[in-house]
């Protein structure tokens, strides 16, 4: 389908399914000239008003708020109608068609977004919040979203772009006097701007590095012999019952995720089928998800028996697993054993004894997770951030080292700090190609 920025888009604003209020919005230069035809004449700006809407041939479709909202002062920027009627599923269609019928055209995914980003009403840290609004799975990870989209994190980025143009500006200007016999980057303070910023970026980056762990949890797999307890961790974790537990060794024969949450951090943890040689043909294939699911883990927990410890069969698992996931070994049934719970560190490896029985320690091991994934305990001015900002922000990181290395070189300084503007504004849109637009706003739902 043609589609073009000047078209007038209609979609439906709400979740799928039955509900007592369902919403159409339509934005874009007919939106005035549909509230005529459906509602005899266009509300007045910014008033809720309860009207009939009408289809073409005048019969009454439903009664129900419409809300006007004149260009520029609307989400989008444009002329915004928005349609509450009642939220039958089949009443929102018809009430969505006549909006069609009268010149809109069914909205992409995340194009009322777009048009807001593109119409200047919100940069694309702040358009890109307003899907973490929605999709926050966690207390925690909606504070944080909303901090994104009141312009938090954007204003502490263009913070930081204000102070590196001025001093890339500064270095640049030390280049039009070659012959001077001039320390301009010691005179200018080149180095202390570049250690202060340097240090301004990293605190940005850990309020960062915190939000993304809240946008995108962690992934946790249990790996271990078939009858180590598996199951009945997954149970503990989750709090609830849902992983079978018996004595009988391979009863997990397929993986079973579940998502859970432990101080506002999504975990998604995966149960998995007990590592063994079988000639059972359903559990062959249970052990071999249970590789693959290892393949996107951030985190494995080997577990054992913590009567028999660490065997040559749990040293062969342990080859076998991708060397970039981080490990800890879980040794269970201290209940039998009698031992403690508690945590040790053994060469460089985290060792934790637990029950997953009783429960026994379970708060140590939701402690070392935490910590393995680098979380802190204080989201206060924590920002919703995504894969691409830490990649933005990785790379402002290593323009501003490499400069720091080669400061009496202004030719380099000023080069490297250019490659860093460019990177920084990527993230609140300065600079973004419009094929990384469409990658972005297409993840978004119909209708926002």
């Amino acid at each position: 389908m043609n589609t073009s920025p000047t078209d007038t888009i209609a979609a439906i604003a709400t979740a799928s399914g039955a509900g007592g209020i369902g919403v159409v919005r339509v934005s874009g230069a007919l939106s005035k000239t549909i509230a005529n035809e459906i509602l005899g004449h266009c509300p007045a700006p910014r008033h809720a008003a309860y009207l009939d809407f009408k289809q073409a041939n005048g019969d009454l479709l439903d009664r129900g708020i419409a809300i006007f909202y004149p260009n520029p002062h609307s989400y989008t920027g444009e002329d915004v109608l928005e349609l509450q009627a009642h939220g039958g599923t089949a009443l929102m269609q018809i009430l969505l068609a006549r909006c069609i019928s009268l010149g809109a055209r069914q909205a992409e995914p995340g194009e009322f977004t777009r048009r807001a980003y593109l119409n200047d009403k919100m940069d694309l840290a702040q358009a890109e919040a307003v899907a973490d609004v929605i999709n926050a799975a966690t207390v925690e990870a909606a504070k944080s979203a909303v901090r994104s989209l009141s312009g938090e994190f954007s204003q502490r980025i263009n913070a930081l772009l204000l102070k590196l143009i001025d001093l890339r500006m500064y270095v640049e200007a030390c280049l039009d006097f070659p012959e001077e016999e001039i320390d301009f980057i010691t005179q200018g303070r080149v180095g202390e701007k570049l250690a202060a910023i340097i240090a301004e970026l990293n605190a940005v980056f850990v309020k960062a590095k915190q939000g993304s762990l809240l946008r995108e949890g962690i992934n946790v797999v249990l790996v271990g012999q078939p009858n180590v307890g598996k199951s009945s961790l997954m149970n503990q974790l989750a709090g609830e019952e849902v992983a079978i537990v018996t004595a009988i060794a391979g009863t997990t024969r397929d993986t079973i995720k579940n998502a859970i949450q432990i101080n506002g951090v999504p975990l998604h943890v995966i149960d998995t089928a007990g590592l063994r040689e079988t000639d059972d043909e359903v559990e062959k294939f249970g052990i071999a998800r249970t590789w693959a699911s290892l393949e996107t883990a951030n985190i494995a927990l080997l577990l054992v028996d913590a009567a028999h410890g660490i065997t040559e069969t749990e040293k062969s698992i342990l080859e076998r697993l991708p060397q970039e996931i981080r490990k800890i070994w879980v040794h269970n049934k201290i209940d039998v054993t009698q031992e403690a719970a508690q945590v040790e560190e053994k060469d460089q490896t985290i060792h934790i004894y637990i029950s997953a029985k009783t429960g026994l320690g379970i708060d140590l091991l939701k402690a070392q997770l935490l910590k393995l994934a680098g979380y802190q305990n204080n989201s206060e001015g924590v920002f919703m951030a995504r894969a691409r900002h830490l990649q933005a922000l990785t790379a402002v990181e290593t323009h501003l080292n490499f400069a720091q290395s080669q400061i009496n070189s202004a030719e380099l300084v000023a080069e490297e700090l250019r490659l860093a503007q460019e990177s920084l504004s990527g993230i609140t849109g300065e600079f973004t190609p419009d094929d990384l637009l469409g990658e972005i706003f297409s993840k978004f739902c119909i209708g926002k």
